[in-house]
């Protein structure tokens, strides 16, 4: 029995998806939860539309940025000390956003928010891969997703129950208690699960020469770049959402869930479906059917947008429900292909791929959000783009490599599972 089997033997893989899911929750949660304050939070701060959603992309930013360190770091000194520190950081970070009285100082409690906000996501990942291998790791790696998949969904609309009965600040206080649940669900729930043999010594120059090896690799560009544009498509309207929600559906601060429910279902059911069907068909097969589901709903959104001149629900969020579902069909085949790629430094591989993703998402929500929330029709065509381009990168992938590599050789299953999903 090798380290991060004993290590993590004592824990159900249940029990193990639900905090890994839970861990990689509270980053959707700083982002979706204050959605429905904008509004409220504007008018205290004196900042308008294009201000407040720089509370977004700032966040983003700082998330994006340190993301390149998380992983590393938890290579060096293991997963759990990284992800309780970040916990810690976030407790933190989230108390100064709730006693900031003006916007600069929310800015920059948001961009510590941020620094921190990663290790749920993606040190979880390597949490994952440390312990299971081939179908299993597709398996616990779609049920954290549909736990994951859950906070965006629910996350806008607990934000709206606490302005029926409090004022914006208290959104962050909900902030503050969630994460320091999870903090003591961490220490006393999670075995460490990269023994100190395995682990890598924290070097400047050598963690510079891997990210540059790995960010170079054709394969990991197309892979990663599949990825990113794929989820671009889904993320531009969640960037949008206050728009969306508020401006062109002309709802109001509590009907978030009109938009975020049917998306969310829609993702979550995707990732239920990959956990069924892994080791069932293979993941070629599953990534097509993905991108054939996510083509086929920006298709119907962008005809939708072009016959009706003011969209309204259900029919305007349907689309985003099917392209949620392929994208959670692609995600954790394409994921697992990366970290297979370099089986000692699954940690700067999991960071590489997120920074990719974040960087991404952040010129999304601070540059094109802003250009084309205003129109159903733009963000329909901006949507459709970045599937196309999504699945541009995964043709040219398949027309390198015939299928995706297996598991490394010699690579048995770290943990049998305790507990069936």
């Amino acid at each position: 029995m090798d380290a991060p089997r004993k290590a993590a033997s004592h824990i159900s893989l249940r029990r193990l998806a639900l905090l890994l899911g839970g861990l990689a929750m509270f980053g959707p949660f700083s982002i979706d939860t204050i959605f429905p304050a904008f509004p409220q939070m504007g008018a205290q701060l004196s900042a308008d539309k294009l201000a407040m959603q720089q509370t977004i992309s700032v966040y983003l930013v700082a998330y994006a940025l340190m993301s390149v360190v998380h992983g590393p770091l938890s290579d060096a000194i293991g997963r759990r000390r990284v992800i309780l520190g970040g916990l810690f950081v976030f407790t933190l970070a989230s108390v100064g956003c709730a006693l900031a009285r003006d916007l600069p100082t929310l800015l920059w409690f948001r961009a510590l928010q941020g620094l921190s906000a990663g290790v749920g996501l993606i040190v979880g990942r390597a949490v994952i891969r440390d312990v299971l291998h081939g179908d299993d790791a597709q398996r616990l790696m779609s049920h954290v997703s549909m736990i994951f998949g859950i906070a965006p969904a629910i996350a806008p609309v607990i934000g709206g129950w606490i302005l029926g009965w409090a004022a914006w600040p208290v959104i962050f206080w909900f902030l503050v208690a969630f994460s320091i649940l999870l903090w003591f669900a961490t220490f006393f729930g999670l075995p460490e699960t990269h023994p100190k043999p395995a682990r890598l010594p924290l070097r400047a120059k050598p963690l510079l020469r891997d990210y540059v090896a790995i960010f170079l690799n054709p394969r990991f560009q197309r892979l990663a770049a599949a990825g990113t544009f794929n989820f671009g498509a889904l993320f531009l309207y969640i960037a949008s959402a206050p728009a969306f929600v508020l401006d062109l559906l002309k709802l109001d601060e509590r009907s978030f869930a009109w938009f975020f429910v049917p998306m969310i279902g829609g993702m979550m059911f995707g990732a239920y479906l990959s956990g069924r069907i892994a080791g069932k068909i293979k993941g070629m097969t599953q990534v097509w059917i993905g991108f054939a589901c996510c083509g086929l709903a920006v298709a119907m959104n962008v005809a939708y947008n072009l016959l009706v001149a003011e969209p309204s629900v259900p029919w305007a969020v349907l689309p985003m429900m099917l392209n949620s579902f392929g994208i959670a069909l692609v995600f954790p085949i394409l994921t697992l292909a990366i970290l297979d790629m370099y089986p000692r430094q699954r940690g700067s591989a999991s960071s590489l791929q997120a920074f990719t993703g974040l960087v991404s998402n952040a010129v999304i929500a601070g540059v094109l959000s802003p250009l084309l929330s205003h129109a159903g029709i733009h963000l329909a065509l901006g949507a459709a783009t970045f599937t196309f381009l999504g699945w541009a990168f995964w043709r040219w992938e398949m027309h390198v490599n015939a299928r995706l590599p297996k598991c490394p050789p010699g690579e048995a299953a770290a943990l049998e599972p305790t507990e069936r999903l």
